[in-house]
């Protein structure tokens, strides 16, 4: 019988990204609190937002994995990167955390972030664009394409569910 998981995000490359890794599951996307603010500004709230859509999503419905995946900007060394966490939580409630890619973010996608606007509407002016988030993504873009933001959180997708099934082995 296949797993069924939850991913807190109705974001078609973060389902996109679950559905690649967990193939042989039944995936669902659904709109799930982060508890963070709409633009999360630090790796601490980033990797919050993501562990409340988990836990959120696996205690929607019994037996059911939730995972959540949650994009982000940190400051390091004065600069803002880009940056993503995602977390799953199993069945019985253990919770798994892993992160991927940072990438400097121009300065005037730093600058338009500080007045207050979330990246992704940032993103989109910036390479005029639309719905940029639910392509390519802002790494894509940065990355002229060579990786998009579904295989950014496949990335992620794939160190959880690798942590997952060691800890189901043992």
């Amino acid at each position: 019988m296949s797993e069924q998981i939850i991913v807190g995000s109705l974001n078609k490359a973060k389902i996109r990204a679950v559905e690649s890794v967990f193939s042989g599951s039944i995936v669902i996307g659904e709109q799930a609190p982060s508890g963070v603010s709409n633009q999360p500004m630090t790796d601490q709230e980033t990797l919050t937002g993501a562990i409340n859509r988990a836990k959120y999503c696996q205690k929607s419905e019994r037996g059911v994995i939730g995972i959540g995946l949650e994009g982000g900007v940190m400051e390091f060394n004065n600069q803002l990167l880009l940056c993503n966490w995602g977390a799953l939580v199993d069945q019985v409630g253990n919770v798994y955390i892993a992160s991927g890619a940072r990438l400097p973010l121009p300065d005037p996608i730093s600058k338009a972030l500080q007045t207050g606007l979330e990246l992704g509407e940032i993103i989109d002016q910036y390479a005029k664009q639309s719905d940029v988030r639910n392509n390519q993504g802002t790494i894509g873009f940065l990355t002229n394409n060579e990786v998009s933001r579904s295989e950014m959180f496949e990335h992620v997708v794939k160190q959880l569910k690798g942590q997952y099934q060691l800890a189901k082995s043992n």
